[in-house]
């Protein structure tokens, strides 16, 4: 099994509030994720695949393709978006980064060509704090 990863960048802002809590409440739990006016990040995303190397290319999967997927299905949706306010697949969920991670493999698994599987979703919020998304273990 070989594992290929590819790194794609996006800017999104978002706000962590729970729309059931007081605005105190909200403040104790998220500090200034819970801004008002919303704040931002440069997300850095890996994408890794893993399968067999197919024998007439030496590919687990062809990186251009696998970046072309990534930004249509994800990128080119969160770039320089409200999270909360701009994109279908997080509407009505909480922005946190982990959630994102999630929602960004649902959006990508069911493309993944056959014999190639999503071995896991990185996503850097910033350069100390980041989310491994491995699938679901259901």
């Amino acid at each position: 099994m070989v594992y290929l990863t590819r790194l794609e960048h996006f800017n999104a802002a978002h706000k962590l509030f729970n729309p059931a809590w007081t605005k105190e409440q909200n403040d104790a739990v998220f500090g200034v994720c819970a801004n008002e006016n919303w704040h931002g990040h440069n997300f850095d995303l890996y994408v890794t695949v893993k399968g067999v190397p197919d024998a007439d290319t030496g590919f687990v999967f062809d990186v251009k393709k696998l970046s072309l997927l990534m930004k249509k299905q994800v990128i080119d949706q969160l770039d320089h978006k409200n999270l909360n306010l701009d994109v279908d697949f997080m509407r009505n969920k909480m922005c946190s980064t982990e959630n994102l991670a999630i929602a960004i493999w649902q959006q990508l698994a069911p493309h993944m060509p056959e014999g190639v599987h999503l071995h896991c979703v990185k996503l850097y919020e910033t350069a100390r704090i980041y989310v491994e998304y491995f699938g679901s273990e259901e």
